[in-house]
């Protein structure tokens, strides 16, 4: 039987509620309503304490003490999401009492509606941010430290450090999750965002709930990235550094990995299996220990000499999405180990460093410069050579042409350490065709997908020649391709690889018409460590009508929202399913085929269903899972890979 639940009609408005403004406590304020990624507020007109009521009770307190017309707590920005509200007082969300309609109004700001809830919370109420978190963190080399970034109108952006203080960064923290501030810091150091600063000379009462609820001021203009906004929140002792070590190293930042686990009901130290061990595993690990973010993930330890009564493997198939707070967190064998080269010299290793770099590619670059050519088949001989175009060209004459989308690339290093290549100079291949030698053998995927995320064409761009092309004022440039020269690119310099060079397009000459998703993945086998991957996808939406072809909406980050079982955020690399008990729309979720790392992430620690479903994938993570389902209060994941179910309750 299906579990029994309150289900809301599928097509209610999904919203959030907040009490913003001009007020004394947190129980008062200026009704404010998230849909549609961006804040608004709701009109007095019609509006009576019975739809306080429902207000209040959205928001977890117990009932309505008042109401207030006439912006009483100061008016409100953005869109007027609800006119004319009529509630009966038992509606179980403001999107179900009667009204014009989402969105149609025909009122001003000075009719915002505030209300004033009793001082009493529901019992055991729980609220559930059935939206987009608003604030995050970025850059940070720890838990709880990083540039302060906010959502608005669906883009993030950053805030600009005047008037930062210990007070603001300390709501931040609350609303993350974390203990009071340690620092608030300025001058953009965890790293520069990009996209625009949303929020300037930010002053809070340290009431409120989010950063966005705080006073800012809205005319002041001009801030740069240089200024943004930072914290380092003091996050409670969990015990993760004591159940982990590194061992063997010359200094306390590298060394072999070793854990502490239970086997016999003694706990005892062990290493880990270097099979599959990359550069994620190593970022958790350097993250546990409080040491920053992966230098280097070491699948050989035989120059570090480990604890001898450590050699035995007592992790393995260790597989991390990189955001995990301990190893013991990432999917792994359990048990049952499976190591062929065993621990010992092949055991498992990093290195740490405070510091690393982050790089960005620049949407707006690629909007700007996409365009299409058709170029003759003789003249793409060298492309030919490094297997830039698809395949079919290899049966294309000599004088025909292939159609290529073409467009410029610029990529940012936002980080606090310049980004070199994984290899030495000595391993770097020269290539005769361009006259350039290429470091690292993968850095870029061009890729254009369907709308339902079928890749239909690439952009083979296997190799790079890193260097500064340009830098911020102040900044020299460090690296340079020419002349054998030393590659990679400098924090504040991006390197730029213009449209009108070999290898820089998709070949889109057998692409019939349409819509589709178009894609660039930088550093996509995430073989340099880097502060944050989340920046390191751009997509487009491209339409194509078979003479031109239009970019548009260029974004970065892998998010892409969706309403089914769980709000879930995919890409080739990763499948993070957000499992908070939001009310279900669908009783089964159906994934493409997500091979390559597939990973699930519960964000709810009550609820195991993707920490379940992980302990069936096979060692290298290629499984399909074919859908979830949800029965009774237990979670069923079926798997093609593994024919089992999981019946007991987590």
């Amino acid at each position: 039987s299906s579990l029994k639940r309150s289900y809301l009609p599928p097509d209610t408005p999904r919203i959030q509620l907040r009490l913003a403004g001009d007020k004394r406590k947190h129980n008062e304020g200026r009704v404010e309503v998230f849909y549609d990624g961006e804040w608004g507020t709701v009109c007095d007109d019609d509006f009576s304490i019975h739809s306080a009521q429902v207000v209040c009770r959205e928001l977890g307190y117990l009932e309505a003490v008042s109401w207030s017309p006439s912006s009483k707590y100061g008016k409100g920005e953005g869109r007027i999401w609800f006119d004319n509200v009529q509630c009966t007082g038992k509606e179980k969300t403001l999107a179900l009492c009667m009204s014009n309609g989402i969105g149609v109004s025909d009122c001003k700001h000075t009719e915002d509606v505030g209300v004033v809830c009793s001082d009493k919370r529901i019992p055991g109420f729980k609220f559930i941010n059935t939206m987009q978190p608003l604030v995050r963190l970025r850059g940070g080399a720890i838990i709880g430290e990083g540039r302060v970034e906010v959502l608005k109108n669906g883009e993030w952006g950053t805030i600009c450090d005047d008037n930062w203080s210990l007070l603001s960064a300390t709501v931040v923290c609350r609303e993350l999750g974390f203990g009071s501030a340690k620092e608030a810091l300025s001058g953009g150091r965890l790293g520069q965002g990009m996209g625009p600063v949303h929020m300037n000379e930010v002053k809070c009462s340290g009431f409120e709930k989010s950063v966005t609820e705080c006073f800012f001021n809205k005319e002041s203009l001009g801030c740069s990235h240089e200024e943004d906004a930072a914290v380092t929140c003091n996050v409670p002792a969990m015990g993760f550094q004591e159940r982990l070590r590194l061992s063997g190293g010359r200094n306390p930042y590298e060394g072999r990995v070793e854990a502490l686990v239970e086997r016999n009901g003694s706990l005892v130290w062990g290493t880990v299996c270097s099979d599959g061990w990359g550069t994620m595993e190593a970022m958790v690990v350097c993250r546990q220990l409080g040491l920053g973010f992966a230098s280097n993930a070491f699948q050989e330890t035989w120059y570090w000499p480990g604890e001898v009564s450590a050699d035995p493997v007592v992790m393995s198939g260790v597989r991390c999405s990189g955001t995990e707070m301990s190893l013991s967190h990432c999917l792994h064998h359990g048990a049952h180990l499976t190591c062929p080269k065993g621990g010992g010299r092949n055991a498992a290793g990093v290195s740490c460093s405070e510091t690393a770099p982050d790089l960005v590619l620049s949407p707006q670059v690629v909007e700007q410069t996409t365009y299409m050519e058709d170029r003759p088949m003789f003249m793409l001989q060298c492309a030919y050579e490094e297997n830039c175009l698809s395949t079919t060209s290899s049966k294309t004459p000599a004088n025909s042409y292939r159609r290529l989308l073409r467009f410029s690339s610029q990529i940012h290093n936002n980080g606090q350490s310049d980004f070199r290549p994984k290899a030495g100079r000595h391993s770097w291949v020269w290539h005769d065709c361009h006259r350039h030698y290429h470091s690292m053998e993968v850095f870029t995927h061009y890729d254009l997908l369907s709308l339902n995320g079928t890749k239909v064409a690439e952009g083979h761009k296997a190799s790079f020649c890193l260097e500064d092309t340009d830098c911020e004022e102040g900044i020299e440039k460090r690296y340079e391709c020419a002349n054998f020269g030393e590659q990679g690119i400098t924090v504040g310099c991006w390197d730029t690889y213009r449209h009108d060079i070999d290898c820089q397009w998709i070949d889109i000459t057998d692409i019939k018409p349409g819509d589709y998703i178009f894609q660039v993945f930088i550093n996509p086998n995430y073989e340099v460590p880097e502060s944050d991957y989340s920046n390191n996808l751009m997509k487009c939406r491209c339409r194509y009508d078979g003479h031109r072809i239009w970019m548009y909406s260029c974004h970065n980050g892998k998010t892409m929202m969706c309403h089914n079982l769980c709000d879930c955020f995919t890409s080739e690399i990763l499948c993070y399913c957000h499992c908070s008990a939001t009310p279900f729309i669908n009783e089964s979720w159906m994934f493409a085929d997500l091979t390559s790392r597939l990973m699930l992430r519960c964000i709810d620690p009550a609820i195991h269903l993707c920490r379940r479903c992980i302990q069936l994938m096979d060692v290298k993570g290629q499984v399909h899972i074919h859908y979830l389902q949800h029965q009774t209060s237990v979670y069923i994941c079926e798997n093609s890979v593994v024919e089992k179910k999981i019946s007991s309750t987590s």
